[in-house]
């Protein structure tokens, strides 16, 4: 029997006026919970380190926690968002104005911060929060919800912009010294510490995508924590604070970050104002496949509506249900991820060759990748 995960985007959400946050929970199975969070509104501006930290990341590596916060917060906004959701009943719709908060990374000089793409989704107004007491209105420059990464931008003068480096996240090891910095429970701020729990993990996009090569951390990660930074021992961004795995809503101690190289990548294309492309296959694979390769699930089922989307790159291509997918342009695919992470290089419009394996025979088929649609088809 499969445990249930249940994964929550740490964003706090709350209905204007009043004191009850709901947190959406979409698991991968499918199943979605509602969390309600008692919230006394948006606290005053104070940082709120974890008692159960150590006050140092390591005698041999890195700074104390201390150094690495005066370092990195005038570098990590609050960010408050209103937007309007509206509902229909049997007597009539109406419309609600809500209030959602995480935090951001200031990313240059410019006035671009990075924060995650969920925090600013369908957003009517963004105002950004400096750990000084400056505030000041945002405008969204776009967002990605392939890998969860949006761009907004002040116009404040540039002494008031602190830019955090970015690290290499692929240089990321289990056991590494971390720190996060966000706003959980509407308290800015608030910082806390733990270590690389896992690399290498993958979570699920706003659009239901998958996202590779995300970061696992036991440091507290709370609803409020979305967009913030993950850092590293030095002080640099290794990541933004995605999600939390939880079956209460709150941080059981296993939270999940994008990594730092995807961020950068993802915010530069966006401020260079191209259009952010991700390549589409159009299968839907077995995550629960132990073998070598990765596996096209092979038949339909609760996390996968169908195995091959029609009319998808896959289905012209001639791939079928429970084709295990073993290289791709030479490379070998050792796994879902794998399979996942190397698409990933390409470009839509682009042709690869995958070697296939199917009923014990071995072939290669041609897959003229595809541009990914605004949400994954198969759920």
């Amino acid at each position: 029997m499969r445990s249930l995960k249940t994964f929550v985007p740490a964003v706090l959400g709350a209905v204007v006026g009043a004191v009850v946050a709901v947190v959406i929970a979409s698991g991968s199975n499918g199943s979605k919970t509602v969390t309600t969070i008692v919230s006394s509104g948006r606290a005053a501006s104070t940082s709120v380190p974890s008692a159960s930290i150590p006050s140092t990341l390591g005698s041999t590596r890195g700074m104390t926690i201390n150094q690495i916060y005066r370092s990195a917060s005038p570098g990590v906004v609050d960010i408050t968002v209103t937007s309007q959701q509206s509902s229909n009943s049997l007597f009539g719709g109406n419309s609600q104005q809500t209030e959602g908060e995480g935090a951001g990374v200031v990313y240059d000089k410019q006035g671009d911060i990075i924060t995650d793409e969920h925090v600013v989704a369908n957003a009517n107004s963004v105002t950004v929060h400096f750990n000084n007491g400056v505030s000041t209105s945002a405008k969204v420059l776009g967002t990605d919800p392939s890998t969860d990464v949006a761009v907004i931008k002040v116009n404040v003068p540039a002494s008031q912009l602190h830019p955090i480096p970015f690290a290499n996240s692929s240089n990321a090891q289990v056991g590494d010294p971390v720190v996060a910095i966000g706003s959980p429970f509407s308290l800015p701020e608030t910082t806390t510490a733990g270590i690389v729990s896992a690399v290498g993990r993958s979570i699920t996009a706003p659009n239901n995508f998958t996202i590779t090569g995300a970061i696992q951390t036991d440091a507290s990660i709370n609803p409020g924590n979305s967009g913030g930074p993950l850092l590293d021992g030095n002080g640099h961004v290794l990541g933004l604070n995605d999600q939390i795995q939880t079956n209460s809503g709150q941080s059981a101690g296993v939270g999940f970050a994008t990594p730092a190289n995807t961020d950068m990548q993802v915010a530069n294309t966006i401020i260079s104002g191209k259009k952010v492309e991700h390549p589409y296959v159009g299968v839907c694979l077995n995550s629960g496949y132990n073998g070598e390769g990765a596996q096209v699930a092979p038949t339909s089922g609760p996390d996968c509506g169908t195995p091959i989307v029609a009319g998808s790159p896959a289905a012209k291509a001639g791939l079928q249900p429970g084709d295990v997918v073993t290289a791709i342009n030479g490379s070998k695919v050792n796994s879902t991820n794998g399979f996942i992470a190397t698409v990933g290089n390409y470009k839509p419009g682009q042709t690869v060759t995958m070697t296939v394996r199917r009923n014990g025979s071995k072939m290669q088929l041609h897959v003229t990748l595809g541009d990914r649609p605004a949400t994954a088809p198969t759920g």
